[in-house]
């Protein structure tokens, strides 16, 4: 029986240019990644950041960023001020990852800027940039696709999925994510 090829892996090439950098200072962010990283103590932001912008990551003030995050090129990676990026988060930064001010990403939420081209035979990769605008909530286990924008001031729920662009200001859930409604805030308290 002739079955039909859908994939020829042999063929595979990793576009040049597309790491951004050469891989021996990509083996070289690896090594510290695993190392000097994701071995600091967890109170030691300041040293994440520093590490990241050492391997040219635009990451603002006051971020916070725990030591189990994972980021393949941080040079792809910009983390706005006073950012909350929790446990076991995977910015996959194969494309461009931009996180806008005061913006949480919980844990094991998984920001997903590359992937491959499956009506390529040689599965060519694809990048395209993810762009969550400031003041979004990105809850827990949350798989953002290439290419997804999602809007100031959204909530994305728990162990949803985001194919689409999410508008601002809005709350959406499930898989694909949908919007259910908007984001009303409480008013805060006056003080007399």
């Amino acid at each position: 029986m002739n079955m039909r090829r859908y994939q020829r892996m042999e063929q595979f090439r990793v576009p040049p240019g597309f790491r951004g950098r050469s891989k021996v200072y990509v083996q070289l962010w690896w090594i510290v990644q695993a190392t000097l990283f994701a071995l600091s103590p967890q109170v030691m932001y300041g040293w994440r950041r520093w590490l990241l912008r050492l391997f040219g990551a635009r990451i603002g003030k006051g971020a916070i960023i725990r030591e189990s995050v994972k980021t393949p090129y941080p040079w792809k990676l910009t983390i706005g001020n006073y950012c909350h990026i929790g446990e076991e988060v995977q910015l996959y930064t194969y494309g461009e990852i931009e996180i806008g001010d005061c913006s949480v990403i919980s844990q094991r939420s998984y920001l997903c800027a590359g992937s491959h081209d499956y009506l390529s035979p040689a599965f060519d990769l694809i990048a395209k940039k993810i762009l969550i605008e400031s003041e979004v909530w990105v809850a827990t286990d949350v798989f953002v696709a290439p290419g997804v924008r999602i809007g100031h001031g959204a909530v994305v729920g728990a162990r949803s999925s985001v194919f689409r662009d999410i508008s601002p200001g809005t709350i959406a859930v499930g898989t694909p994510a949908k919007v259910i409604g908007l984001r009303k805030m409480r008013e805060e308290s006056q003080k007399d």
